[in-house]
């Protein structure tokens, strides 16, 4: 090992008020947890909390372990994060039914007050809205894009408030987009399943052209990257095309699993996926009833 990244590596550090804030909320998952098991519900199954766990470790990899030193060295460092944000981290803690389990952790009076009011907010106009696959779809590419261009990406690294503002953005918007796919409690699902798939589709097509343009460009997209430190003998334009290409590979690969998923679950299902639609919807409001 060089010197130079013998010293790089020795200034790598935990950012511990993320990693404590992390593992306070890691902590309420699990309370709520232990109450959801000792209820005859079975409403978390046991895979749930490993999702919801592995969700939490992708978003301390972006926000709290050492790799955060590298952020403003290396583009394709900011990609990963970027990609932990949208794409990991959301669907993971989604598929740990989140709510579920921070309801219950809850004292007694705020958890029927809780549970009472999300019901109650989702099927109001604005919840609608919020759980629209469209607008959940729109939201999350315009964050993608507006954060990629290279006024708004300049700002962001110049700025720790910026900075954290867009990565809230992306992990705001990646739970948005994922939330019509993993369609946790409360999400009442009013369209069809299959329109998922092309859900799915479409949103590779943004994260493509971008990856693609920084992958083939044949110069420095953000000039804050050519002032950085050279690590592990890597140019700043090397550093752009491992960028564009690690997007590019990781998300097309991510969104295709569960489009692959859902498709299996809609050719193998005997029943009409309408039936599916309302078993769910019974036994969301069978739940309701047992809470309140």
């Amino acid at each position: 090992m060089t010197p130079a990244i013998h010293s790089e590596f020795a200034s790598w550090s935990i950012s511990y008020p993320i990693t404590f804030a992390l593992f306070f909320v890691a902590c309420g998952y699990f309370r709520g947890w232990l109450r959801l098991r000792s209820t005859s519900l079975n409403l978390i199954l046991p895979w749930q909390p490993a999702a919801f766990m592995s969700g939490m470790f992708a978003l301390w990899m972006a926000l709290g372990s050492p790799l955060r030193t590298l952020h403003h060295e290396l583009l394709s460092i900011h990609m990963v994060d970027h990609v932990l944000l949208m794409a990991v981290a959301p669907p993971l803690i989604l598929l740990g039914a989140p709510f579920r389990s921070f309801a219950q952790a809850l004292p007694q009076r705020l958890f029927e007050a809780s549970a009472a009011f999300v019901s109650w907010f989702f099927e109001q106009r604005l919840g609608r809205v919020i759980g629209n696959p469209i607008f959940c779809w729109v939201a999350a590419v315009i964050a993608l894009i507006a954060w990629h261009v290279p006024a708004a990406f300049e700002l962001a690294m110049r700025s720790n408030l910026w900075h954290a503002f867009e990565y809230a953005c992306f992990f705001g918007t990646g739970l948005l987009f994922w939330w019509p796919v993993i369609r946790p409690w409360p999400a009442v699902a009013s369209w069809l399943r299959w329109s998922t798939v092309l859900y799915l589709f479409f949103a590779t097509f943004p994260c493509d052209m971008l990856s693609a343009f920084l992958t083939f460009c044949d110069r420095v997209v953000y000039p804050c990257y050519l002032s950085g430190n050279q690590h592990f003998e890597i140019s700043p334009l090397q550093d752009q095309e491992y960028a564009g290409a690690l997007m590019w590979v990781c998300v097309t690969f991510i969104y295709l699993v569960p489009a692959v998923v859902i498709t299996t679950q809609l050719l193998s299902s005997p029943r009409p996926q309408t039936d599916l639609v309302s078993t769910k919807v019974l036994a969301d409001k069978a739940y309701m009833g047992r809470i309140l």
